[in-house]
C-alpha cells in the first residue's frame, strides 16, 4: 500500500515543481495572459501550466499500464495527445472554435469506437433503458461536450483545479468500492496532479491552467466512466455510471448548462466568451475568487461521500443522490440571487 501512496506523492511533488518551473521560463519570456473586458483576473499572469498536469498525467497512466499488465486504453491516449495539441495551439494563437470542435470530436470518436459509449441508463424513477447505439451518441456527444463546459468553467482561481481534485477522489473511490484497480489510480493521479498545481493556483493565482489544462481534465473526466463501464458487468451498476459521471463534476454541469440555455434563449453566440456563467456573477458581484471557488468545491466535497456511501451500501441510489443534487443546486441559486441582490440594493442605496 505504501508504494502506491510513494507514487502518489511522487506525481503531486512532480507536477508542483513542473507548473513553478513552468512559471518562471514563462515569466521570462513574457507569455502572459494580458486582462481584458472579460477577464476575471487584473494582472498578467502566465498559463499554460494545465499543460504540466497533462504530461504527468499521461506518463503515469502510461508507466502503469506497463508495469502493472493493465489495459493499454490507446484511443485514450491518442485523444488525449490530441486534445492537448489543439488547446496548447490555442493557447498560444487563438484558433477557430469549429476548428476545435473538429478535434475535439475526433478525439472523442476514437474513445467511442474503441471503448463503445453507453449502453444502458438509469432513468430516474422510471427504471433501466438500452441505448443501443444511441448510447454510442451519448457518449460522444458527452466527451466533446465535458471538454467545452470545463474549459468554459476555468475562467477564477483554482476553480477548475478544485473541480479536478474532488472529481479524481470521487472516481477513485468509485473504483475501489467496484474493485476496479485501473479506476481508482486514473482518478488519484487526475487529483494528486491537479493539487500540485492548485497550490499555484489558488488566489491570487501566479499561473493559470488554459485549454491544454482545462480541456485535458474535461477530456478525462468525460472518459473515465467508460473505463468503468469496460470493468462493470451488471447492468445495474452500468446504468449508474452515466449518472455517477455527471454527478461528480455536477456544478460545472449545472452552471454551464444553465448558462448555455440562457444565452441560446437570447440568440447569443454561444460559443464566444463571455461573464455569464454563475460563479463569473457572484465574481462581479464582490465574491473573491477564493469564496466562489471555495463554495463550487464545498459543494463536491459533500456530494463525493454520499455518492460514495450509496454505492458501498447499496443505498437508494435515485432517493438519495438525487436529493442531494437537488437541494444543493436550490441552495447555489438562492445563495446566487440573494448575494447578486444584497449588493445591487446596497449600490442603489450608495
Amino acid at each position: 500500500m505504501y508504494k502506491i501512496f510513494a507514487v502518489y506523492f511522487a506525481v503531486f511533488a512532480v507536477t508542483y515543481l513542473g507548473v513553478e518551473l513552468f512559471r518562471r521560463w514563462s515569466l521570462k519570456r513574457e507569455m502572459l495572459d494580458i486582462p481584458n473586458e472579460r477577464s476575471s483576473h487584473s494582472q498578467p499572469t502566465p498559463r499554460g501550466g494545465g499543460l504540466i498536469i497533462c504530461s504527468v498525467s499521461i506518463l503515469t497512466f502510461f508507466i502503469y499500464t506497463i508495469v502493472s499488465g493493465g489495459s493499454f486504453y490507446w484511443a485514450y491516449f491518442a485523444g488525449a495527445i490530441i486534445i492537448a495539441l489543439i488547446s496548447l495551439t490555442d493557447d498560444v494563437r487563438t484558433i477557430s472554435p469549429f476548428l476545435r470542435i473538429f478535434f475535439h470530436g475526433s478525439a472523442a470518436g476514437l474513445v467511442v469506437w474503441s471503448l463503445g459509449g453507453f449502453n444502458v441508463v438509469l432513468i430516474p424513477f422510471y427504471g433501466i433503458v438500452h441505448l443501443g447505439f444511441g448510447g454510442n451518441i451519448l457518449a460522444f456527444l458527452w466527451i466533446v461536450w465535458l471538454i467545452n463546459a470545463y474549459n468554459f468553467m476555468d475562467g477564477i482561481d483554482g476553480i477548475a483545479a478544485t473541480q479536478a481534485v474532488t472529481a479524481g477522489i470521487g472516481w477513485s473511490l468509485v473504483g475501489l468500492v467496484w474493485g476496479i484497480g485501473e479506476l481508482s489510480f486514473y482518478g488519484a493521479v487526475l487529483a494528486v496532479s491537479s493539487l500540485g498545481f492548485l497550490l499555484l493556483n489558488w488566489q491570487p493565482a501566479k499561473i493559470f491552467m488554459g485549454d491544454v489544462g482545462s480541456a485535458f481534465l474535461g477530456y478525462s473526466f468525460a472518459v473515465l466512466p467508460l473505463f468503468a463501464l469496460k470493468s462493470v458487468g451488471n447492468p445495474i451498476v452500468g446504468s449508474m455510471i452515466p449518472w455517477i459521471a455527471v454527478f461528480l463534476v455536477w456544478f460545472f454541469v449545472f452552471d454551464s448548462v444553465f448558462t448555455f440555455l440562457k444565452r441560446l434563449s437570447r440568440g447569443e453566440k454561444v460559443w464566444q466568451a463571455h461573464r455569464e456563467h454563475i460563479y463569473q456573477k457572484l465574481v462581479i458581484s464582490g465574491m473573491s475568487h477564493a469564496k466562489v471557488t471555495s463554495l463550487y468545491g464545498l459543494g463536491s466535497v459533500i456530494l463525493v461521500p454520499v455518492l460514495v456511501l450509496t454505492l458501498k451500501y447499496s443505498l437508494n441510489f435515485e432517493k438519495t443522490v438525487f436529493g442531494i443534487i437537488v437541494l444543493e443546486t436550490i441552495l447555489l441559486i438562492l445563495f446566487w440571487q440573494t448575494f447578486a441582490g444584497s449588493l445591487k440594493k446596497r449600490n442603489r442605496l450608495e
